[in-house]
This record gives C-alpha cells, structure tokens and sequence, in this order.
C-alpha cells in the first residue's frame, strides 16, 4: 500500500513503542510460522546485503544473520507476528535463582546431517562465541554468561555474572546464540562457509542445498525440524545478491524475485509505491544510522602524534554542533528516516533527545556553538577529518548521506574532510582494526529493548572495538540491565545516554523503518516485518 511523507512519520517514529501493537494485528493464527496447508512452490528473495560468515561466531550482520536465521535455530525464538522469546529448541526457559537461567532442550533432535543434537551442542555453542571472541563476531553479547554447564543431555544452565539480567531471554534469540554442531565447528576457531554446507550442519527451517556466497543460495525446507517456526509456507527458496540496487528493483518489477529486501534507496521506494505490480510492506523498525569515533586515530585521539583527549573531545563536540540531521532525512531519504537524537531510537524504553538537548540549536546545526567548543579547547582550523562510508551494506544513498554531511562539515570553515569508500566484506573488518579515523556504521537490533543499543556498544568499546571506555557509563548500562522496576530503569537508561552525549562515542543521526517490496501475488511478507526484526523465509509464499 501506497504511504505518503506523513504516514511514513508515523511508522517510523512510534516504531519501538507501537512495535508490538502492529505486530498483534499481523501475526499468523496457530502456534508456527508456517503454514498447515500444503507447502507453496519456490520463492526468490533479493538484497543487497552481504554474507560475511555462515559461522555464528564470525559475523555480526544483518546479511549474514539473515541467512543464519533460516538454518539455524536457538533455545528461544519468537513466532512471526511477534518479538516476544518463547522455546524453540527449548521445552521449557527460565530464571532458577538469580543467576542462573534453566534451560530444558525437546529430546530427540538430530541435525541435518544425523548427529545428536542435545546440551553438549549448546553448551559448546557457547563456550565458543566467547573463547573465539571474535572482532568481527557477537561474543560482546554474552558479557554477563560466567559458565555454561550440561548437567544432562537436556537441561542446560546458563550461571551469569548480574544477577536479574532483564534481556537474557533475548539474548538466547540474538545472533550470538544460534546453536551450531560440536562435532563439526572446531572449539577454537572459526569454521569457513563451504565446510558447513558441505557437513549440513543445520538446524533449522530449512537447509542449504547449493551455496556461492554473495552470488546465490539454494535453500530446501528441512522436514524434520522441530522448532517454534514451523513448517516454512514454502517447500524452498533463493536468495540472490545485487551489486547495484537499480538491477533489483527491475528484478521485482519483473518478477523475476518475489522479494527485494536490503536495501533500496528512498527513490526507489518512493517510485515502486506508484507500481501496480508489486506491494511496498513497511514494518516497525529500530534500524539506526550513526558515525562512529575511534578514541585512537582520530583527530588528538589517544594514538595522534598530537594526543589531547580535550580536543578530541572538542573536535567531536563540534561535529555535533554542524550535523543537519532533518536536511538529510528530507532531501537524501524524502522521510524514509527520521532524525535521530540519542543513542536509543524513539519508542524504545528510555529513549531521550539528549544530543538536541546538548548540541545545535534545538535541533538545527549551530555554527557559532561549534566554533566556541573548539576555541575553548584551542583546537587550530580547519580540522583534517578522515571519514569513510560504505556503500554497499548501508545502501546506495549513503553516499549522498555521506557527501551531504561532508558538505555541512566543510562549510562551516572549521573541518576539511577527505570522504572515502570501501566495500562491505573488507570495510566490517577494516573499521574495527583502527584503519578509519571517523566511521559509517548502521545497527539493525538484535532484540526490541534499549539495552540492545547500549550493551554492545559501549563498555570496553563494544562490538564497535574503538577504544572508548568510561567506567561511569559502563556502570549505568550495568544497573539498567538488571533493575527489575521499569521507573527505575528507565530513569537509569536515560542517565546513560546524557552521559554518552557528553563523550560522543557515536554521533547517532537517524532513525528508519523496515522495508520489503514483494510482487502483487506473493504473501506472509508483512508477517515477518516484526520487532524482532528477524527476516523469515519460511512465512512467504505465492
């Protein structure tokens, strides 16, 4: 259905609160994803997107997730329709004292390939994300598990470091927590995609049946999988990946995709509502856009032959004084996002406007508030910014995003910027090896809760790995990740963000919906647009 500028508002800025009213409406009668009726035939689904790993423990992105959500399971998931965890893997789920969370797994599963899948598998799932712990990887996540134990092979017990830890249901239907074969992954380290096709180490709607990455994946639905999704509405599915966005949309028009999801720009949406042939299905969304620092190479950043941690923090200061965020939002993204001032989007739990509080003009950018912050620290302009982007994995139109920040840095007379570019599959990696200075980067929640947008951020610098540690904030996210009374912690969620807007280790700048364009005769797409965020396959059919 076709939605105006105003409409698009609305979705997008009561995403986090009305997530779970929209979500009542939409999601499936019954207790699967599936369907009880007879399997449609093949779908094809588009994105560009990338696969970094099919290993759990080696990727912390929406493409790869993607792809580990259909054959993958969890000890908890949530049904379609719904961000709620219920048991997936799991009979039963829940706190047994405190500190320690009680899982107790169905008997009987076996993966794709005939192994056992019993505790050894979760528990050894586990204990490797955190052993491997890698940069690229979701271990961050699971800051608060201390031991993982299989008393037997079907109970597991989760002993964690907080006590009365509010997201750990969540964390269990997170991308650290897909369950992954012991006799196949090595404990140690990570396992390359090929070798888990080869081995058919899945568990879940489906399996893989040909795979070449970033090209093409054949999926088949699995008939023995047990789990809370059900049998997929499909009996198999594609997905194919787009260098260029412009040769997805026509696929979608033509019908040669049922699917085109991740990531068309907002003039493509704009012109496809337009289009008879296919439907534009918008689902509640915490997606967020943001620049992130590195505390080291920056500008006086801690490893700058001209170290000053006051100016850096000037420099950072100034920067947010300088960024229109509602001219990007109109004129790069026509009301596909909105501005976004703090780092928890509207409608989440706590969620502030500590940065329009703290910087600019209530909203609008101030030049005259930059150009004090950064003569009161006795910083010399023009500052040289290096600032890179991506323009694959966060879309076409970052670099008109890009250039348009550029734009507003430059003419102000206080920063020079050189803006470069780099593809998805070495930029993941590069920017969290202190090769960029000032960096794009975009999250797509794990779970609808404001936590999710502080824990894997900012203590110890996070998934983000960008040097930037303070003990008061670390502290604050802490007391609201285990303060049982909703008052307290929303009052302690809101006390981080003031203090993050102070240091500036992501400037946060906008807010955006989910997206999916399917064609006119293809059904269950906004179904699985829901607050989990999760992209099911399973749920479409035609």
């Amino acid at each position: 259905m076709a939605m105006n500028k105003k409409a698009w508002q609305s979705v997008i800025a009561l995403a986090g609160v009305s997530a779970f009213a929209l979500t009542a409406c939409t999601g499936p009668s019954g207790g699967t994803g599936g369907s009880s009726a007879a399997a449609s035939g093949p779908i094809a689904y588009g994105t560009t997107d990338k696969v970094t790993a099919l290993d759990p423990a080696g990727s912390y992105d929406n493409g790869s997730f993607m792809v580990m959500n259909q054959i993958y399971s969890f000890l908890l998931n949530s049904k379609p329709g719904s961000a709620d965890p219920v048991p997936d893997l799991a009979e039963s789920a829940s706190f047994t004292s405190p500190t320690e969370y009680t899982v107790k797994l169905k008997p009987g599963l076996k993966w794709a390939n005939g192994h056992t899948l019993d505790s050894k598998d979760v528990k050894f799932s586990f204990d490797r994300q955190i052993k491997i712990n890698d940069p690229a990887g979701p271990a961050s996540l699971l800051a608060n598990v201390e031991s993982v134990t299989a008393p037997d092979a079907n109970t597991v017990v989760f002993k964690l470091k907080l006590a009365n830890d509010q997201t750990f249901a969540q964390i269990l239907s997170s991308p650290a927590a897909p369950i992954v074969d012991d006799e196949v992954f090595p404990a140690d380290k990570l396992l390359d995609d090929d070798s888990i096709v080869k081995a058919k180490a899945f568990y879940g709607q489906y399996t893989i049946d040909t795979y070449k990455k970033n090209e093409l994946i054949s999926f088949k639905a699995f008939p023995d999988y047990q789990g809370v999704l059900g049998k997929p509405a499909n009996d198999a599915a594609t997905i194919k990946y787009y260098a260029d966005p412009t040769n997805m949309k026509l696929d979608v028009q033509q019908g040669n995709i049922d699917v085109a999801n991740r990531s068309l720009s907002a003039t493509d949406i704009d012109d496809l509502k337009k289009d008879s042939k296919v439907k534009v299905n918008v689902g509640p969304g915490g997606e967020i856009r943001y620049i992130t620092f590195n505390f080291d190479t920056m500008p006086f950043g801690a490893k700058a032959p001209d170290a000053d941690p006051a100016k850096a923090t000037a420099v950072r200061q100034a920067i947010a004084n300088l960024v229109d965020r509602q001219a990007i939002a109109d004129q790069v993204y026509k009301g596909t996002y909105l501005p976004l001032y703090s780092n928890v989007p509207s409608g989440f739990l706590g969620a502030n406007e500590s940065f329009k509080d703290a910087y600019g003009d209530a909203g609008k950018p101030s030049l005259d508030k930059a150009k004090k912050v950064l003569t009161d620290a006795g910083v010399t302009t023009p500052v040289s910014l290096n600032l890179q982007y991506n323009p694959d994995h966060y879309g076409k139109s970052s670099g008109d995003e890009y250039a348009m920040i550029k734009d507003q840095l430059e003419k102000s007379g206080l920063f020079k910027v050189n803006l470069q570019s780099t593809e998805w599959v070495t930029y993941s990696k590069a920017s969290r090896a202190d090769e960029y200075p000032l960096f794009q980067f975009g999250w797509f929640p794990d779970f609808s809760d404001a936590d999710n947008y502080l824990t894997p951020f900012f203590p110890d610098g996070g998934f983000l790995k960008n040097h930037y540690n303070n003990p008061t904030v670390t502290d604050l996210i802490n007391k609201q990740l285990t303060t049982v009374d909703k008052t307290e912690r929303e009052s302690t969620i809101k006390d981080a963000q003031n203090a993050l807007a102070k240091d500036i280790s992501t400037l946060p700048l906008l807010q955006g919906a989910q997206v999916a364009i399917s064609g006119s005769g293809v059904k269950g797409v906004d179904t699985t647009l829901d607050a989990s965020f999760k992209f099911r396959l399973g749920t479409v059919s035609k």
